[in-house]
């Protein structure tokens, strides 16, 4: 159940990050880095919740379930 909260936790972090980088790309007129690094949070984040999925999948912690048929 931990390994469940754990990803929902990460996607919401990746939503925050997307937020806050939309934001400071409308509100910066190009003085700053905040947009790059919102950028490279979002993608270290992302690279993060894929390779939590891949561990979750190998060890039996969340399982794929589809259209039975």
């Amino acid at each position: 159940m931990w390994f469940k909260v754990l990803i929902v936790i990460n996607l919401l972090l990746i939503l925050i990050s997307l937020v806050s980088g939309v934001f400071f790309l409308a509100k910066d007129n190009g003085n700053s880095n905040r947009v790059v690094t919102s950028l490279t949070t979002r993608v270290a984040l992302s690279v993060f919740l894929i390779c939590l999925l891949i561990v979750g999948y190998l060890t039996g912690q969340i399982a794929p379930h589809g259209v039975a048929g």
